[in-house]
């Protein structure tokens, strides 16, 4: 049983692993309420169901060009500028079989071994093991609840050294919530600027469920459209994860390079997912109104909830659908010695499935999603108050 040292080097992502687990629990009888994946229970839009059942019987059953489509690549490019005053042409639009995919094409074609790659935590779990995956060094700047999940643009900029090859962040922010304002984004841009052969891989799958404020692409900012690769895609803003779509806009030769690669691993994107793609970035973002309204009206059940819990702290995210609670203390460093043992015991103790925070870069936390039903989210935080109440017997 020999792996390679590429794959002993890399965790199973901390989201995937809890997931996994919870379902084993459920097919043991177990009743498990699971808050450990950012998928939205809505259903997906009436349209994209219709561009689905419509392709099935139109010309879309053959291999696909690597990159995508040109009529959909066209379309997403109408969409970044429609929705983000990004300009880009079909030739600079790569669509993959999802966000996460299309993150790892950049990561491969820009960092090799020797590479350093700058991540603001708390991040999105899969950010440092691509890296890792990928020959490079994931640089971590850490940040507190007190900085509202933000690390000081100071912090990131002292982390930058001559290897340094990319900057990696989302907006709004997996798994914090928290979204980079215009202000911040632009003091981060004017650290950029200062360093040549710096590239900014910019995270923007949850660019429709902000709550407060518009959302900014970090590739408008002056100087930054030939450093950004902008990354989006369905799974979130139209509820289509198990369709498995995202892309890329980026400087051409970037776009050229993560076409290569992919080339390499999966050709293009499912065809019929295509089609729905299509539909989806040539929409009103107005229909997303409700679905958001919805996630607003969750974040405020759930602050309330975790306000309840003895020693938590919360800030109050402005975006996606994710809370980051402090929960140090509950960690008493002997039976619970960390955020691991604490999701371990909530999840066999009450039957709820939270992500622990080390894997985000953030230890004493736990990520909690709120992209699901009212009455399960309070049926679980009741749970969770309980799970708590049981370490301080």
């Amino acid at each position: 049983m020999h792996l390679s040292p590429t794959v002993l080097a890399i965790a199973e992502p901390a989201t995937l692993l809890m997931a996994r687990r919870s379902r084993e629990l459920k097919a043991q009888g177990r009743d498990i309420i699971d808050l450990s994946l950012g998928e939205p229970d809505h259903d997906p839009p009436a349209f994209a169901l219709k561009a689905a059942h419509e392709a099935l019987d139109g010309p879309w059953h053959k291999y696909p060009p690597v990159n995508g489509m040109l009529d959909v690549r066209q379309a997403i490019c109408a969409k970044f500028k429609r929705d983000n005053g990004l300009e880009y042409t079909a030739d600079q639009i790569v669509v993959s079989t999802g966000a996460k995919q299309s993150i790892m094409n950049v990561v491969m074609s820009l960092v090799g071994p020797g590479d350093e790659v700058v991540i603001p935590a708390p991040y999105w779990v899969s950010y440092s093991e691509q890296v890792k995956l990928a020959g490079g060094t994931p640089v971590i700047v850490e940040s507190t609840i007190d900085e509202n999940w933000k690390p000081p643009v100071e912090r990131i900029a002292a982390a930058i050294t001559p290897r340094t090859r990319l900057l990696m962040f989302s907006s709004p922010c997996n798994p914090s919530g928290s979204v980079m304002d215009r202000a911040e984004l632009e003091a981060l841009a004017e650290v950029v600027a200062r360093h040549k052969d710096l590239y900014v891989i910019a995270d923007e799958i949850y660019e429709h469920i902000v709550f407060d404020g518009d959302h900014v692409s970090f590739g408008t900012l002056p100087g930054m459209a030939e450093r950004t690769i902008t990354v989006n895609g369905l799974s979130k803003a139209f509820a289509l994860t198990g369709w498995r779509v995202g892309y890329i806009g980026a400087p051409l030769w970037i776009a050229q390079a993560a076409t290569k690669v992919q080339g390499q691993f999966t050709s293009g994107t499912n065809s019929i997912a295509q089609r729905v793609c299509k539909a989806c970035v040539e929409s009103d973002p107005a229909v997303l109104a409700p679905m958001r309204a919805d996630f607003l009206r969750r974040r405020d059940l759930v602050l309330r909830e975790v306000a309840k819990i003895p020693g938590w702290r919360c800030n109050v995210p402005q975006g996606a659908f994710y809370l980051m609670p402090d929960v140090r203390s509950s960690i008493d460093g002997k039976t619970i010695k960390g955020s691991v043992d604490l999701s371990l015991h909530l999840l066999d103790a009450v039957g709820v499935a939270l992500v622990e925070g080390a894997s985000f870069g953030a230890e004493g936390t736990l990520r909690i999603s709120y992209a699901t039903s009212d009455y399960k989210l309070v049926e679980a935080m009741q749970r969770v108050a309980r799970g708590i109440e049981q370490l301080h017997r």
